[in-house]
């Protein structure tokens, strides 16, 4: 009898683990029910060369003249396009130490295309240090009937060399999560958002690395900002649409491994 049943324990450990690993995991880790039109989409970007780039981790819906006029209002700047002078401005101004507000930012591709639009926050005296945001419009409309965006936020820490390419670069900060919220409460307290919510991106991650080889740890979420298509602002909250239990338990265990990290 007791042959039989330390016999059983072993079984009961690997129904377990079929269980855990095959069905009640992936459930936990992909999620897509605010905005199932992004289900197929990828959610990395890539350099020029092809290199994975920075995730997806924030999203607007909106136009593109809505999010322009919420990102000023947040205290966001649009990015100079890549040209002669703005390289040469750009180069100077980190050297000298000197502001430059709408500093440009280098391309990224999503889906074969490069940014439809990119902001920036500097922090300090020079473009070596800022917020930064790129936006693809992905969906022409969402479940709003409105334009959907994914976007990349990081934050530029300093300049340096790539890891991968030896070209001059800016190197981001690891916790992308922290860039995403700084641009959502930005959004948030200028009285630009009406509703957040979140939809998977790139799924948790403790070792990511972009096309410059920098490290990057993420929960993984994609967090959305909904803009108000009202044009008065002011101190009203945006809505919060909570997240399905099983994408809370995911967090909660998210959470708990990245404190080893």
């Amino acid at each position: 009898m007791f042959a039989v049943k330390w016999a059983s324990i072993p079984l009961s450990i690997v129904l377990l683990y079929v269980a855990l690993a095959y069905f009640l995991l992936p459930t936990l880790w992909r999620h897509h029910e605010h905005q199932a039109g992004l289900a197929s989409k990828p959610m990395v970007t890539h350099t020029a060369e092809g290199i994975p780039g920075d995730p997806m981790n924030v999203g607007v819906i909106g136009d593109m003249d809505e999010i322009a006029a919420a990102m000023k209002l947040a205290g966001w700047s649009p990015a100079d396009p890549i040209v002669i002078r703005s390289g040469v401005e750009v180069a100077a101004s980190v050297i000298l130490d000197r502001s430059y507000r709408t500093a440009p930012v280098s391309n990224l591709y999503y889906e074969g295309r490069k940014e439809d639009l990119a902001f920036e926050r500097q922090i300090g005296a020079s473009p070596a240090r800022r917020h930064h945001v790129r936006f693809w419009k992905v969906l022409e409309k969402g479940i709003e009937g409105r334009n959907v965006w994914l976007g990349s936020a990081t934050l530029d820490r300093d300049v340096g060399l790539s890891h991968y390419t030896g070209e001059i670069t800016h190197h981001i900060d690891g916790d992308i999560d922290a860039e995403r919220e700084q641009l959502i409460n930005d959004l948030t307290a200028a009285g630009r958002l009406k509703t957040i919510y979140s939809v998977s991106g790139v799924g948790p991650t403790l070792n990511g690395r972009n096309g410059g080889g920098d490290r990057y740890f993420t929960d993984g979420e994609i967090v959305v900002g909904v803009i108000s298509p009202e044009t008065s602002v002011g101190p009203r909250r945006p809505v919060v649409l909570e997240a399905p239990l099983a994408v809370t338990l995911k967090d909660q265990l998210w959470e708990a491994i990245r404190s080893f990290r």
